[in-house]
């Protein structure tokens, strides 16, 4: 899975909006949305919400997580714990670059979210480094992914396919009476 495709999962979750126009319930595949009134919040998807946004139809209200001092405390905890500890949404960043990118006039102190979140990335990357290299020194065979979300399993999936490919060829070269790893003449 490509990151367009994870970024585009992720505009399915719903962001509350204040729309400053007026309009009737929408019926949709998905769900119905609205009614929409001025001044009165609504959920909508992150889709539908940029869209707005981009038409100067509404302002899009943060993501309650989206907020310096509940972001600095996930950075630190994430720092401190050995494992994944979970995360407010299982698409903090692509919802913080998506909201970050089209809509920062509506998020206050952007700049300082954008770096917290980067951070958190940072340090969650990191740990997934080590725990992808763990795996693969120690030979296991499986592993568990608790609190990881779809993009950070998308960063590491090649390295892992490959080094779990690389190491079944060798354990079933290795293998007693295992001709594959064999050369005959003939």
């Amino acid at each position: 899975m490509d990151p367009s495709e994870v970024e585009f999962l992720a505009e399915k979750e719903t962001v509350k909006i204040i729309p400053n126009f007026s309009l009737d319930k929408i019926y949709l595949i998905g769900g119905d949305l609205g009614p929409f009134n001025p001044g009165l919040p609504v959920d909508v998807p992150v889709w539908l919400a940029l869209n707005l946004k981009q038409r100067q139809k509404c302002r899009i209200v943060p993501p309650e997580w989206m907020d310096v001092e509940k972001l600095e405390d996930m950075r630190e905890l994430e720092r401190k714990e050995d494992t994944f500890t979970p995360v407010p949404s299982p698409y903090y960043m692509e919802l913080t670059k998506l909201l970050l990118n089209h809509a920062s006039d509506n998020i206050p102190k952007a700049d300082e979210i954008r770096t917290l979140v980067k951070d958190i990335w940072d340090t969650r990357i990191a740990k997934l480094r080590l725990s992808a290299d763990s795996f693969i020194s120690q030979q296991e065979a499986h592993a568990k992914l608790d609190n990881l979300t779809l993009m950070e399993i998308n960063t590491i999936r090649a390295f892992l396919l490959d080094s779990l490919n690389c190491m079944y060829k060798l354990r079933s070269n290795l293998q007693p009476g295992s001709s594959k790893g064999q050369f005959t003449d003939y």
